[in-house]
């Protein structure tokens, strides 16, 4: 017992041996600073983390028929993403019609019919592709994504009434959306429906100002409507924000010459502006096939929405859809 008692006096007592002087004082603090340390891992331990789902387990053939079903939709879009990725659009399409004959519910569903419409465009069938994205719509009417291939397909369908159908329909989900205002405005300027034109890339520019080709439709916008000033303001933002923007810089010359100033107008193109015309810009590039990521991250890759704009200029906001 009095061995027992030695130990408990060397452990417990008001200052344990060995933590006296210099010696001590370190020892003391390593202990604090440990007992700090353990703290704090214990509040990291206790921040809530996301409980892993359990592995259904089940002897039912019905719910084991529909896990199977599931299993095979997932894999399925996987198999034609990565064909897409390769640009096989023949078994891309085959895959994504697969999986739809196995009546996927949502977001399954959705995403299926937009990876077809992606096979279809690439196989040239612009038709099947714009019905694809319409079920797509259907299923999803918030697929951003899919409203916005919708209003490119259309416009390089050349139906320009389809076209701005799809645009006001986008609009009206997602009103400041960056690509929503692009296509809806260039589609307007195409319509020679300006004063549409006006509101959208107005609205563009405010949002994205250092946006270059926003400007410019703007411009041709303001020009449409005779607001000769305006237009060369906006242009003018245009080449300080991209010098090398010869559509801007013949516009400019354009709305010059309109404005009666011959001298500078000649001195900015090398075209005769007496003879150019006012180009829209062309339409956006389709948005790519989801990846990896799923539904929540798009192969958003910078557009060249001119060619006579380098990539970085041309890019659209793509802050949002």
């Amino acid at each position: 017992m009095a061995s027992r008692s030695r130990v408990r006096e060397k452990t417990v007592g008001s200052r344990p041996q060995g933590e006296s002087g210099p010696a001590g004082s370190w020892m003391r603090v390593a202990r604090l600073t440990f007992l700090a340390w353990g703290a704090l891992a214990t509040v990291a331990l206790a921040q809530p983390y996301p409980v892993l789902r359990p592995v259904p387990r089940t002897t039912d053939p019905a719910q084991l028929h529909e896990l199977a079903n599931l299993h095979e939709i997932e894999e399925r879009i996987r198999i034609g993403l990565s064909d897409g990725q390769r640009a096989d659009w023949e078994d891309a399409a085959a895959e994504f019609e697969r999986v739809l004959a196995l009546r996927p519910g949502e977001p399954q569903g959705s995403t299926a019919y937009y990876g077809l419409a992606i096979a279809q465009e690439g196989l040239g069938s612009l038709n099947a592709a714009v019905a694809s994205l319409e079920s797509a719509i259907r299923l999803d009417p918030g697929f951003l994504a899919a409203r916005s291939n919708l209003v490119c397909l259309q416009f390089l369908r050349g139906d320009l009434v389809a076209a701005r159908k799809a645009a006001d329909a986008y609009i009206a989900v997602a009103p400041d959306a960056a690509r929503a205002l692009y296509a809806r405005g260039l589609i307007a300027l195409r319509s020679s429906d300006a004063a549409t034109a006006l509101v959208d890339f107005r609205t563009l520019v405010k949002n994205n100002p250092s946006y270059p080709i926003g400007h410019y439709n703007l411009a041709l916008a303001e020009a449409q409507l005779d607001n000769l000033p305006d237009a060369e303001r906006e242009l003018r933002k245009v080449l300080a924000l991209a010098p090398d923007y010869k559509l801007a810089r013949v516009a400019l010359g354009v709305v010059l010459l309109r404005e009666g100033k011959h001298e500078e107008a000649a001195s900015l193109a090398s075209a005769e502006p007496a003879s150019a015309q006012l180009m829209p810009s062309t339409a956006p590039a389709l948005l790519g096939a989801i990846n990896e990521l799923g539904r929540s991250g798009w192969a958003c890759k910078p557009e060249q929405a001119a060619r006579s704009v380098d990539v970085g200029s041309a890019q659209l906001p793509n802050t949002t859809l």
